[in-house]
């Protein structure tokens, strides 16, 4: 391949749906009563956007070769990462090599310490990576798993994230996570709600079904323990992201207090190699970096070959075609999450829709990853988009 160089780096801000699936009108479970951090403020439990879960919106990064070959990506940013990209991080872009992709993220992690380490800098340093990956991958003619050195299997298997597990069951997921909706500000009744309503839906899915809790980091250490001992009576297979990410040692405490056989998962918050070290340090059963997020392909090969030594699973956060290429290719992320975007959970429907085009989704709860150049997905022409920065 002739050497292409990088001629031109934009930074696109789109509202509604997209990479920042919070940013939805109406009515969503995503949306319904979900215990946060911020539900010890009884004004701000019922909706998890009336604090402003939906502020940032998406960041769409596009990433031009001097041939005109364009790769781009995806993430939760917005303006803020539209910004960061078009005043800081373009200089470490343009002119280089468009297989420069590991100095370019050490350049882009360095340069932003004093104000960036992980949230929205490490979120917009995520999707120019991934972008470069998408770029690479169309300008060879190849997936972006085969640059990460091929599949490890033939297809991909799910469990389904949504307000309907029996619903994920009948369309052929493996498990599903159901959002916790009482937090502990809402004491024992809100406590016997959620027992009751994991309990229902045993009943609905049968036994051997996987049952999940994602509780958003709304509990404490106690809670979260008399918690996953009652639903241990149920079947719950495991409690994630039960505490704020930076309560390390409330983790490694609540795995030595949770039921033997329960997994205890995390790390949708979490990012770099750094903050991982210091989370597999605490035992948690699985890890769920999100690419977007966590620092893109660059930094997750890191996270996964460290987590792989710690004899620890990652199963990446739900990022579609951004995780699919990745899980694909390691041994140690043995199935994926799939997060039901359908207003009431019943339906598949593409996780970023409408933004991406040829934007695959699971059959059956099973999907083969394209053998598209890139990540295999288009911007949709049909969804405004604003550049609101240049330099």
């Amino acid at each position: 391949m002739t050497q292409r160089t990088i001629k031109e780096v934009r930074a696109y801000t789109v509202r509604g749906k997209g990479a920042d699936y919070h940013d939805q009108d109406g009515y969503h479970w995503i949306d319904d009563h979900i215990a946060t951090p911020m539900s010890v403020y009884p004004e701000f439990r019922q909706s998890r956007q009336s604090f402003g879960i939906n502020v940032l919106g998406t960041l769409v990064v596009e990433i031009e070769a001097d041939d005109g070959t364009v790769g781009f990506a995806v993430t939760t940013a917005g303006e803020i990462g539209a910004w960061i990209v078009e005043k800081h991080l373009a200089r470490f872009l343009e002119g280089r090599p468009v297989t420069d992709i590991e100095r370019i993220w050490d350049q882009m992690y360095r340069s932003t310490l004093y104000y960036g380490r992980r949230g929205v800098v490490l979120n917009t340093i995520s999707g120019i990576d991934l972008a470069l990956y998408d770029l690479l991958g169309r300008l060879r003619g190849e997936p972006v798993y085969a640059l990460l050195g091929g599949t490890v299997r033939d297809e991909l298997q799910f469990y389904a994230t949504g307000a309907r597990p029996d619903r994920a069951k009948e369309l052929g997921f493996i498990g599903g996570k159901m959002p916790l909706h009482f937090s502990p500000s809402e004491g024992q009744e809100g406590f016997n709600k959620n027992i009751a309503e994991l309990a229902e839906m045993r009943e609905r899915v049968g036994d051997d079904f996987w049952l999940m809790w994602d509780c958003w980091m709304s509990l404490d250490v106690e809670y979260a323990t008399r918690l996953a001992h009652a639903a241990n009576e149920h079947g719950l297979k495991w409690m994630e992201e039960a505490l704020i990410p930076d309560d390390y040692w409330g983790y490694a405490q609540l795995k030595q207090q949770a039921p033997a056989g329960m997994l205890i998962t995390t790390g949708e918050h979490e990012a770099t190699r750094w903050g991982f070290r210091q989370l597999l340090e605490t035992g948690v059963d699985i890890i769920q970096p999100d690419v977007g997020w966590c620092g893109g392909i660059t930094e997750l090969i890191k996270i996964s070959a460290l987590a792989d030594s710690h004899g620890t699973m990652v199963v990446p956060h739900g990022s579609s075609v951004y995780s699919y290429h990745f899980v694909v290719t390691r041994t140690n992320s043995p199935f994926a999450e799939f997060l039901m975007m359908h207003e009431t959970a019943e339906e598949v429907v593409p996780m970023f829709s409408p933004l991406l085009l040829n934007e695959p989704v699971p059959v059956n709860g099973r999907l083969v990853v394209p053998e598209t150049p890139g990540f295999g997905v288009e911007l949709n022409p049909e969804v405004p988009r604003d550049r609101p920065f240049t330099h």
